[in-house]
């Protein structure tokens, strides 16, 4: 009996990734309280919790962008059209006003995320790509449907409020076909490959455990 042949490009890494990590992808897309923010079904307070959420996750992960930017594999990584962190503190100004820093309250499971994210994203590569491939490749695929969907039903401005999801100068598709081709030159050796799926799908479930808390806090 023969064996199924192995479809072309099967064993790159960024298909792998997909591959392996595809339930947890799947469990963070289907977010009760993303799709309740998207039909406008919680108050505006819900989605500025989602963002001051999202502005200690991303202070994390781009805190550590600066530490690991002399790491030969990191630095082909960074890309400076992606930081959020600029929109993120916009977004929260819009909502909060002026002294929006005393609004920011990290919630249990976004500690979690950050400690984990700060541990694994300043020692190695495989530990940072992780977490930013989870990130950025997200905002650019879902963010970019979920995004002008929040605008409409909170009625935000063209960008104000939302500028966490808008990459000015930035082709969605064309982004994410670069950066797997990155993905796919890198060379981690089995073992490392490994290490890098494997944080992806923490990566998930750590988001995840995120989008139920904020679930829970705002029904």
């Amino acid at each position: 009996m023969s064996l199924m042949a192995v479809p072309p490009g099967a064993d790159r890494l960024s298909v792998r990734v997909r591959r392996n990590t595809v339930g947890d992808h799947d469990a963070a897309q289907r977010s009760g309280f993303l799709d309740a923010l998207a039909a406008g079904r919680l108050p505006w307070e819900a989605y500025a919790d989602l963002t001051a959420q999202h502005w200690f996750i991303y202070e994390a992960l781009e805190s550590a962008a600066t530490t690991m930017a002399d790491d030969p594999v990191v630095g082909t990584f960074l890309f400076p059209e992606l930081r959020r962190l600029p929109s993120l503190e916009a977004d929260l100004r819009y909502l909060y006003g002026p002294r929006w820093a005393d609004h920011l309250f990290a919630l249990p499971s976004t500690t979690t995320y950050c400690t984990r994210l700060r541990h694994v994203a300043h020692l190695a590569a495989t530990g940072f790509v992780a977490h930013q491939y989870t990130r950025y490749i997200g905002d650019l695929s879902g963010g970019q449907y979920l995004g002008p969907a929040i605008a409409q039903s909170y009625g935000l401005p063209a960008a104000d409020g939302h500028r966490f999801f808008l990459f000015n100068g930035v082709d969605p598709r064309a982004f994410k076909d670069h950066y797997r081709a990155l993905l796919d030159s890198v060379p981690w050796s089995p073992h490392e490959q490994e290490e890098f799926i494997t944080e992806v799908a923490e990566a998930y479930r750590l988001n995840i455990g995120v989008l139920t808390e904020l679930q829970r806090r705002w029904g």
